[in-house]
């Protein structure tokens, strides 16, 4: 576990550099000098299935190839006194992220929503928010752990949403029901500062990281409106690693075994079918 000061230190450049990454717009990026891209699914803690896809994306020998990582945190592991250590990927993601700055990208899903909107997560009777809150100080202290725990939250609340290659590949959580979509305004994406309206159920933002509507007319309508042709998200868990639920989009999942992610060139236009062909399994 790296000392207190010094993830401290890592953490606030990472923010930084989150908000001067190359082709970002509000919370947009269009990707560049990129001509592939490793996408990751819902990793959830899962540092095993991090290190596989570290090991692939090979980015210290591929310096156009980008690194896409979502949904890090609340996950199962856990430390003696029961606090959860899912942060320890954020903690590798803010080390990757000044290695690579301009290659390594994290958008956050509905966990990291929930954590810095203080909205709890339960399961199995849980409050996931509070495990991870507690995992933090056990592993930082009592007078540095609430300092990383903040610092945590403002690197959430710094990330991008979306992100959209030169092949027209959006990548992103999840995507807005169908009613949410009829007064989805995606020009709202645009600010560096979240309107509250945007967090909220219906808001532009809430409703790409928690929406689960996945009927091809819905992601079809939702691609037009980000102006690409197809979707790769997470946020629904796979058993196979990743699922095609519709002809414009493939979901991932990384937090179990066998874990699903995606390699691909960005240089090209691609069919489902060729994007399809470019899916890993670890």
């Amino acid at each position: 576990m790296p000392a207190p000061e010094r993830m401290l230190t890592h953490l606030r450049h990472a923010i930084a550099l989150v908000r001067a990454t190359p082709g970002r717009k509000g919370r947009i990026i269009d990707l560049q000098d990129c001509t592939e891209l490793l996408v990751a699914g819902d990793l959830h803690g899962q540092i095993g299935n991090f290190q596989v896809m570290l090991k692939a994306a090979d980015l210290a020998n591929n310096s156009t190839r980008h690194f896409v990582l979502q949904e890090l945190i609340h996950g199962k592991s856990r430390y003696p006194k029961g606090g959860d250590k899912s942060h320890q990927l954020v903690d590798l993601f803010a080390a990757l992220k000044s290695q690579f700055p301009k290659q390594v990208h994290f958008i956050p899903g509905n966990h990291e929503m929930a954590q810095w909107t203080n909205r709890p997560v339960l399961k199995a009777d849980e409050n996931l928010n509070v495990l991870f809150q507690t995992g933090v100080t056990e592993a930082y202290g009592p007078e540095y752990g609430p300092q990383v725990y903040d610092t945590y939250l403002d690197l959430f609340r710094a990330l991008p949403v979306v992100l959209r290659t030169p092949n027209r590949v959006l990548v992103c959580h999840s995507l807005p029901s169908a009613r949410v979509l009829s007064f989805f305004d995606p020009t709202r994406l645009d600010a560096d500062l979240y309107n509250p309206d945007d967090l909220q159920p219906g808001g532009v933002v809430h409703s790409i990281l928690w929406g689960r509507d996945t009927s091809a007319s819905t992601a079809q309508e939702f691609l037009r409106r980000m102006n690409a042709d197809l979707l790769i998200s997470g946020h629904i868990a796979c058993e196979q690693g990743f699922q095609i639920p519709n002809p414009h989009q493939i979901i991932l999942d990384c937090a179990e075994y066998p874990g699903g992610y995606i390699l691909f060139p960005t240089t090209q236009p691609l069919t489902q079918n060729e994007l399809r062909e470019h899916i890993r399994l670890i």
